[in-house]
């Protein structure tokens, strides 16, 4: 594509060298990546500045340059001088794929839990429905039939619209993504043209990045305010909003598009009424705009009740027939490190869950506390360089609904595990006999395994679908499953 006009899309710069005739062949914003015929756009990053590798992306061949400060370099490429390099890249990317999001129908979810179930459901939902779906989210990316890593629960605007592309590429039907409050508050999703966008709920979390509840809040709104002003009659868009959460109502006045509700406690435009739990999942009466129907599924807890009113919402709003709807969510057995069953043939039982939040740990503990015949054990910890505020909630929650509590490592990144430990314990009182302390994490899930006895039910939680931990800068393979399951088998020795 010509400079000039991948250029169009931004509206005002300035340059330092004539750009006209100059071929853009890609663009990149990390300098390693760039090749002969390269776009390069200098992005300001918490830990790297794009600006210090631009000489750098020169030599491997960039033809022109994106930046918002001044720099001195020892070519004649054209810099072009904007105010902002990370909105400059959503335009100049959706210009380059030729607007990739026009081209079907998206759907974004966020919430602080459930947005991962919600997803998956709706892929279960449209390929009932016989149709090709695109799914972006924490576990992976998916293309129909075909999946592919993820670094970030919402990539960012380059990814974003290379894998838009791609997906456009290869027909799909349908894309459904996750879209978390940093990406929305980042920009990484400028330029996404949504045709739907649901709201789970809202917890505290990520307090390390938002400066209060409303911050946190705020960034969630943005996705409801994107879905536009303008009524089209050939693309319709929606807001489907959790009733029963206290912050719909600030969400249902960021849009102006149409609304539609769901709840388990009050009148909503999506209902579930006579809900009935068990250890095998749940049961309740879909009652919505365009009929009733009973659902009898295989997910377990009221947390997935209001998940799958979510989907449903979003799929009626997408034209979808209540008996596929029915059909889908009767048929889905679960989803990765999402209330996960881990079965080696043991008597007791254990669960590999993402919970990472008090609101989802109260949760799964909750659900757990509801099918035990004994005892319940918990093993959690927190990340680090993340939100410290919600360690001591996070214990609070683990000895409170759980007989014994195993505090130990998630994620410590740059971090002293110990210490964060420390900041999870230090207010609770000195009781062995509600919980320990195990920094190790795989030694926390071989003691809790060693504790169980016959229906006891573990609870691992934090990491779910997760096959890594962080400590300092280096991923090292972990995985709590496996972990569980070479621990069960241990024991059965």
């Amino acid at each position: 594509m010509e400079l000039t006009k991948l250029l169009d899309g931004i509206g005002f710069y300035q340059t330092t060298e004539l750009i006209q005739g100059i071929e853009v062949e890609n663009v990149e914003m990390d300098s390693r990546k760039v090749k002969p015929g390269s776009l390069f756009v200098c992005i300001e990053g918490y830990t790297v500045d794009g600006h210090d590798y631009l000489e750098q992306a020169i030599k491997n061949g960039a033809v022109a340059a994106v930046v918002c400060k001044d720099v001195q370099i020892d070519s004649n490429i054209p810099l072009i001088q904007v105010k902002d390099t990370g909105r400059a890249l959503a335009m100049l990317t959706a210009t380059y794929y030729d607007y990739p999001t026009t081209k079907f129908p998206l759907i974004g979810v966020t919430g602080t839990n459930g947005k991962t179930t919600t997803t998956y459901l709706l892929d279960t939902i449209f390929e009932k429905q016989q149709k090709k779906s695109g799914v972006i989210g924490s576990i992976q990316v998916k293309i129909g039939d075909e999946t592919f890593p993820v670094i970030n629960t919402t990539p960012d605007a380059l990814a974003l619209n290379r894998i838009f592309h791609q997906m456009q590429e290869k027909e799909v039907d349908q894309v459904i993504m996750e879209v978390s409050s940093h990406a929305l508050d980042m920009g990484r999703v400028f330029g996404c043209d949504y045709d739907i966008a649901i709201f789970t709920n809202l917890s505290q979390d990520h307090l390390d990045y938002h400066k209060d509840m409303d911050d946190y809040l705020r960034a969630k709104s943005l996705l409801f305010s994107g879905l536009g002003n303008d009524y089209h009659p050939d693309k319709k868009k929606y807001a489907i909003i959790n009733e029963d959460d206290s912050s719909s109502d600030l969400l249902k006045r960021s849009t102006a598009q149409q609304v539609l509700t769901y709840s388990c406690k009050q009148d909503a435009d999506i209902r579930a009424n006579n809900i009935v739990l068990s250890p095998a999942g749940v049961a309740f009466d879909l009652v919505t705009p365009i009929g009733t129907t009973h659902i009898k599924t295989h997910l377990i807890g009221m947390f997935n009740v209001y998940n799958m009113l979510a989907a449903a919402g979003a799929a009626i709003a997408s034209g979808v027939k209540l008996e596929v709807i029915k059909e889908a969510l009767e048929d889905i057995k679960g989803v990765d490190g999402r209330f996960e069953p881990i079965n080696e043939g043991q008597d007791f039982s254990v669960i590999v869950d993402f919970a990472h939040t008090p609101d989802s740990l109260e949760n799964v503990l909750q659900t757990s506390r509801e099918f035990a015949k004994r005892k319940v054990y918990v093993v959690i910890g927190c990340g680090g360089d993340r939100d410290r505020k919600k360690r001591p909630l996070m214990a609070d929650v683990a000895v409170k609904y759980a007989d014994h509590a195993l505090f130990t490592s998630d994620n410590p990144r740059t971090e002293d595990p110990v210490q964060i430990l420390q900041d999870m314990t230090g207010h609770l009182a000195d009781n062995e006999a509600t919980y320990e302390v195990i920094v190790d994490r795989t030694e926390a899930i071989k003691h809790a395994v060693q504790l169980a006895q016959k229906d006891d039910i573990i609870l691992i939680a934090g990491k779910g679908h997760e096959t890594y931990q962080v400590i300092g800068k280096t991923k090292y393979d972990f995985d709590d499953r496996q972990i569980a399951r070479e621990a069960i088998r241990e024991k059965g020795e």
